[in-house]
């Protein structure tokens, strides 16, 4: 979550909203969430409903869910979609904007 702080300005400049979605209870996720000064939605999952209707994955010997991100557009559409196998399979920010670039400009285009 910290790589996309670090960017979440060229996010809005997009016209994008980044939520990041975590499996705590609420209070915990809310300290949290409140301590790293996080710029952009949170919401706590501990009962993983919006994990399950987006597939993202559990792994128990990997301390709980795998890493995914998602790119929905306007209408609600899954855009482009990544599973991470671990911690370190994240894509970057810029794989991300590139792909919400090329969002905005079909929308233009349309």
């Amino acid at each position: 979550m910290a790589q996309l702080r670090q960017d979440y300005t060229e996010f809005v400049k997009r016209g994008a909203e980044v939520i990041a979605v975590g499996p705590e209870d609420p209070a915990v996720f809310a300290r949290w969430w409140r301590g790293h000064e996080m710029p952009f939605v949170g919401l706590a999952d501990p009962r993983h409903i919006v994990a399950e209707q987006y597939g993202q994955e559990m792994n128990l010997l990997k301390l709980g869910r795998l890493p995914a991100q998602f790119v929905v557009d306007r209408q609600g559409t899954i855009r482009y979609s990544h599973h991470s196998t671990s911690m370190a399979d994240i894509p970057s920010n810029a794989e991300i904007l590139e792909v919400i670039d090329r969002l905005n400009q079909e929308h233009v285009a349309s």
